[in-house]
């Protein structure tokens, strides 16, 4: 169904890919996974055409159409919810077109096999862009997504992230193809970003029994776990790709192998280097010796023999000498490299009051109540999840624990020498017209050359520092907002889904930052190796009011 051939890229001479070749078949479901920055989006570009390769083809096998969800929802900055749909069920008319076309051509060469199957494929397509128009199915396809009570004429940029990742999925599904003779390939860039967990359920169930082919670019491991059978990884040192087999747990089991073999193998070959280099060391040392020595003028054998003993340790030695050459050429065996990841460290964590954060009788909303009578308490270490279906009141309960909103009832209380640290979803609190390093001027007085030492460990290098924050990538905002946390050294931290653009790696590293944080943390959060890894509880948003519960499986399964 797709196949990529030899594939490579570059940017100003920095190659992005370099030969990358795989197939994938129809009814596969295959991972594209790899760093921030790595160029999986680029891959996904190229595959569509929208950027063009230094070298190498993408073959997409004939008659079949391409659905593309991009990372971020691409609309016009004026765009409506319906401007939106209207666009992707505007391609009728052309479709129309296509169709007389092709019957005028078939008419005049009716003996063309090659305009047969033209026409019955842009005849197909018409039909289905005309039942994907008709109104019962679009209203169809937006309450699948629970988009069904949204007014129409709401902007995008009124959308929440969740909303926004969910009509990205329902322009997909309006503007494919579904017969079964006909299969789709989707293309799908980090299909689950802002998705609550019921929504998490119904793309994997989706997509369980879509019949095409599928390639998907996700961080979430749950995800991966539940929908792909082989997984491609991008290495951002090499700029190649690797398949590995299975879903994400059996690509983390194949890897460590794979990881242990490459070190084992290095640690041969520097054994045997170590044991060449001696074994060439100390014949030519006795050569040396057996020149140096002298024999009786009178005897002969003897000078025969240690001239031939000499001649034989001599060879030996060059063998051996050749043997360690071949070695460190054509042998040689590289030292396993690790990739530079995220190096993220609350550090030193000023100490607060035993309670935290209290709420009594708590109503929030804007307006009308959209959560109430909310009765909970966060004591100094706990880390708790902030679980619910997108549009619950999360985000609106965050705001009013921050002071960016005033609760409608009841009393909402920090506790004593609370340094409270808010991470916002959209990034919002980040100014797109400074760079990185004038954003944490604002939050540290340390000089140029420390700041931009902190940026490098949250992989901003060289002058990076000096991009504007418009301009950088959604897991780059993501980095350098975590950075300015750090930098103002918070014991509270409220963060509204702060590793939906962060690659694996960088994650894990959050997980293990987050697990020796020594102050407290609230999470809005919807990946779930993340909630069972960090949450010491769960809050869960049910029926406008917040429950608790002791882990995510307490809470799912109530």
């Amino acid at each position: 169904m797709l196949k990529v051939l030899n594939l490579s890229k570059s940017y100003a001479d920095r190659p992005i890919r370099r030969d990358v070749s795989f197939l994938i078949s129809p009814g596969e479901r295959v991972g594209l996974i790899g760093p921030n920055g790595s160029g999986k989006t680029t891959l996904l570009r190229l595959v569509l055409g929208k950027e063009l390769a230094d070298s190498g083809t993408v073959q997409i096998a004939p008659g079949v159409r391409v659905g593309y969800l991009p990372q971020g929802l691409e609309a016009p900055p004026d765009a409506t919810l319906q401007s939106c749909l209207d666009q992707a069920l505007d391609d009728t008319a052309r479709a129309e077109a296509e169709v007389a076309r092709l019957a005028a051509a078939f008419a005049r060469s009716p003996g063309s096999s090659d305009l047969q199957h033209a026409y019955a494929a842009a005849l197909n397509r018409l039909e289905t862009l005309s039942r994907n128009a008709d109104p019962a199915r679009v209203e169809s396809v937006l309450a699948q997504l629970g988009l069904g009570d949204v007014p129409r004429e709401l902007p995008t940029a009124a959308l929440s992230g969740g909303q926004k990742t969910r009509l990205g999925l329902a322009l997909v599904l309006l503007a494919m193809e579904s017969t079964f003779a006909n299969p789709q390939l989707l293309l799908l860039d980090e299909p689950t970003n802002h998705l609550d967990l019921d929504m998490l359920e119904w793309l994997e169930d989706w997509l369980a029994q879509f019949r095409g082919a599928a390639l998907l670019v996700s961080h979430d491991r749950a995800f991966l776990d539940a929908t792909v059978t082989r997984l491609l990884e991008l290495d951002p040192l090499t700029h190649t790709v690797r398949s590995f087999t299975g879903n994400y747990a059996d690509y983390l089991d194949q890897k460590r192998a794979q990881v242990e073999q490459q070190r084992q193998a290095y640690a041969d070959w520097q054994a045997e280097v170590a044991r060449l280099r001696d074994a060439a060391r100390h014949l030519r040392g006795l050569t040396k010796m057996r020149k140096g020595g002298k024999a009786d003028d009178g005897d002969k054998f003897a000078k025969g023999f240690f001239k031939d003993q000499t001649r034989q340790m001599a060879k030996k030695a060059r063998n051996v000498e050749r043997r360690l050459e071949r070695l460190m050429t054509e042998e040689r065996v590289e030292k396993p490299k690790r990739a530079w990841n995220m190096k993220l460290d609350f550090g030193q964590t000023p100490a607060s009051g035993r309670d935290v954060l209290a709420l009594k009788g708590v109503s929030v909303g804007y307006g009308a109540p959209l959560l109430h009578d909310l009765n909970l308490f966060l004591r100094r270490g706990e880390r708790v999840a902030l679980i619910g279906p997108n549009g619950s009141g999360k985000t609106t309960l965050v705001r009013a624990i921050t002071g960016q909103l005033a609760p409608l009832a009841g009393r909402l209380r920090l506790g004593a020498s609370v340094r409270l640290g808010y991470f916002a979803q959209e990034h919002d609190r980040l100014d797109p017209a400074l760079n990185a390093l004038k954003t944490l001027q604002q939050f540290s007085a340390q000089n140029e050359t420390d700041l931009r030492n902190f940026l490098h460990y949250f992989l901003f290098e060289g002058d990076e520092v000096f991009t504007p924050v418009g301009e950088l990538s959604f897991g780059e905002r993501t980095r350098l907002a975590l950075a300015t946390l750090v930098a103002q050294g918070c014991n509270f931290l409220v963060l509204d889904e702060p590793i939906n653009h962060l690659d694996i790696p960088s994650r894990e590293k959050f997980e293990q930052a987050l697990t020796a944080f020594e102050g407290t943390a609230l999470v809005i959060a919807h990946d779930r190796y993340f909630i069972q890894r960090f949450a010491t509880r769960v809050w869960q948003v049910e029926q406008g009011t917040v429950r608790e519960y002791a882990d995510l499986a307490d809470a799912l399964r109530w």
